[in-house]
């Protein structure tokens, strides 16, 4: 049985939110990872963890598709967004604009740790 997390955030987590939200996340929800805070922007998905009193980003980014979040592969032809045999080719603008919201993420993220010690 899972331990259940406290519900409530501290300072630090609440600062970290709005600032992912006044950098243009949204945030999402899916079933499959109830567990963690997922945040949307541009079509672009991450997860993110605040156990600990912390935030901090689960697993990789990933791309919005059908139900679930892609993840970027590389196949025979070329790289694509993939989920369950759904596929979105990676096109030049997808890949700068995935790199811009990981930057973005790890801004934000770091941000919340340096002001955490």
């Amino acid at each position: 049985m899972l331990e259940e997390q406290s519900k409530e955030l501290n300072p630090l987590q609440v600062a970290v939110l709005e600032s992912i939200l006044l950098a243009g996340f949204r945030f999402v929800t899916f079933e499959r990872f109830a567990r963690y805070l997922a945040v949307e922007r541009d079509g672009f998905v991450a997860l993110l963890d605040m156990a600990g009193g912390n935030v901090k980003l689960f697993g990789q980014v990933g791309y919005h598709v059908g139900d679930g979040i892609a993840m970027l592969v590389a196949g025979a032809e070329g790289q694509s967004f993939i989920w369950k045999g759904q596929s979105v080719p990676a096109t030049p603008e997808l890949r700068a604009a995935y790199e811009d919201t990981k930057a973005d993420l790890r801004r934000l993220l770091r941000t919340e740790a340096e002001q955490g010690q």
